[in-house]
């Protein structure tokens, strides 16, 4: 089957969802939303936190905050992008509250605005500890009550589609690529229908699921970022994997693992080794608020030395109603496997969390392949440079999701539908002992990338990680040749491709920066 949209969003969080909402009400046009599982299962549900605006002008103003961003991210970010979201914050936050989204206020009306690691001021906005959570929702209601947007829950886009599907060589070097939308999977039928668009838009999350455990949903396999490489497109940093530093350490739980909101250090709780003993002093004078990728390395340096599997965040000094009352989620979550947060210590590691890379943009969203935007954690746009700073992703993910859809709806009429792209060749079969094989090599790209391109790195380690991921990627591209296309096989093809690309780009930075640590190449004292 074809269809024809003028949009077509690759993805549902809350990048994805803020784009179609832009586009539905600006233009008269078809938009649709290819969503892998359903609209509610997204990163951003996931994250617990919230989302970082300069409101309070009293204390707060946006040098404030991009300094802050700056600092976080090694000074690597892009100093355009940094202004362009700190300064479009406000307006962001408008537009969430307009789409039917709530946050925590004070009795006098004003925000209830927390504090975060890195940042030098309270201007994190939150919905108790499930910020991510009401985003979703409120988007979610907004989407589904517009009848100008079709949600397509349960279909997975396999490959966009350019050039090269008209028979034209296309290489890395072929200016003026362009996307004429892409191959899905049809969930009833099983076979790859053909969607033809106008605008396409990649806002697929994030890549926590190629490593072993992850604070991300299973879903998380970076096929947005997979599909824009495998076209020949620009992608950027991706040797930047943030590692939350804390998750609640639950051998049961790898994906997702349950993540333990940096919100709780702002709140005053203090990171220790499970005798009691404080050790942040000795890495850091912001202490337990220290950036994300100095915590998470003081981390896993303390579990090391000790031979432990996880320290502990102690929130018990502060008042237990106060705590039950700011994070009610995650007291009942500990409590659910025995753990009073109130008068217990929570069991914490580090996880992968986040990818600050991805498909290069520009401040309009729109990658090096023409007619394709991408916005969100797929997307690499300059902001977070070596590390993210807490809580700059959301807002990130709405700012751009403005700027895109204002450059898509200012140039759709230069675009016409390609209507000569073949069909998709769906000749061949899979088989069961096929399928046990995807499992067995889905874990073992988790076991390379936790084992060798995770918080600390080697040159050593990560050629061992080249290599084994090379003979993943032969015997997976020789099976995808010879069989349908399924979700489970897309997923492995471009959970490799994803650990391939952060391998690559590790290996080609010779410096200890931000969140790639290299022990080959001793870090420099880093500017404050």
């Amino acid at each position: 089957m074809i269809y024809h949209y003028d949009f077509l969003i690759i993805g549902g969080g809350v990048a994805g969802m803020s784009f179609a909402l832009k586009v539905a009400k600006a233009h008269k046009g078809t938009v649709a939303i290819i969503c892998k599982t359903t609209l509610d299962e997204a990163n951003t549900a996931k994250a617990q936190g919230g989302i970082a605006s300069v409101t309070n002008l009293a204390v707060d103003n946006f040098d404030k905050h991009i300094h802050d961003t700056m600092v976080a991210g090694d000074w690597l970010s892009d100093p355009k992008a940094v202004e362009h979201v700190v300064r479009n914050a406000p307006a962001a936050i408008e537009d969430l509250v307009q789409w039917g989204v709530n946050f925590d206020k004070k009795a006098d009306g004003s925000y209830d605005l927390h504090r975060e690691g890195g940042h030098s001021e309270f201007r994190i906005l939150h919905h108790q500890d499930d910020t991510g959570f009401e985003i979703q929702r409120g988007l979610m209601a907004a989407v589904r009550n517009n009848p100008d947007i079709t949600v397509l829950e349960n279909h997975f886009a396999v490959e966009i589609i350019t050039q090269h599907h008209l028979g034209m060589e296309v290489t890395r070097r072929t200016p003026d690529i362009e996307c004429y939308g892409a191959y899905v999977i049809n969930p009833d039928t099983q076979k790859v229908d053909t969607y033809l668009s106008r605008v396409t838009l990649m806002a697929t999350g994030g890549t926590g699921a190629v490593y072993a455990t992850t604070s991300n949903p299973s879903i998380a396999t970076g096929d947005g970022i997979a599909m824009a490489y495998r076209a020949k497109g620009t992608v950027k940093d991706m040797e930047f994997v943030q590692f939350h530093p804390t998750v609640l350490y639950n051998p049961a739980e790898t994906h997702p693992a349950f993540l333990i909101t940096e919100a709780m250090r702002g709140y005053g709780a203090i990171l220790k080794l499970p005798d009691g003993t404080e050790f942040m002093q000795k890495y850091d004078p912001r202490l337990s608020l220290a950036p994300r990728d100095i915590v998470a390395r003081a981390i896993d340096h303390e579990m090391k030395i000790h031979g432990l599997d996880h320290v502990c965040l102690d929130v018990t000094m502060k008042d237990p109603e106060e705590t039950k009352k700011h994070f009610p989620h995650i007291y009942e979550k500990c409590l659910s496997i025995g753990i009073d947060i109130t008068k217990q210590m929570i069991p914490v590691c580090p996880s992968a969390h986040y990818m600050c890379g991805g498909i290069k943009v520009d401040l309009n969203g729109e990658s090096s392949i023409h007619r394709l935007y991408a916005v969100g954690e797929c997307s690499c746009t300059g902001l977070h440079g070596g590390n993210r700073l807490a809580s700059n992703s959301l807002i990130e993910a709405v700012v751009y999701a403005k700027s895109a859809a204002e450059h898509a709806i200012a140039n759709i009429d230069n675009y016409k539908f390609q209507e000569n792209v073949p069909e998709w060749n769906d000749f061949g079969t899979l088989t069961n002992e096929e399928k046990v094989l995807i499992t067995q090599d889905e874990k073992e790209v988790g076991q390379v990338m936790s084992t060798y391109v995770g918080i600390v790195r080697s040159n050593l380690r990560l050629k061992r990680a080249w290599t084994r991921l090379d003979m993943l990627y032969e015997e997976t591209e020789d099976l995808f040749r010879r069989v349908k296309p399924t979700r489970d096989i897309c997923e492995l093809r471009n959970m490799i491709n994803v650990g391939y690309l952060i391998t690559r780009q590790a290996m080609e930075r010779h410096e200890s920066r931000g969140l790639h640590y290299n022990v080959d190449y001793p870090p420099k004292p880093r500017k404050i």
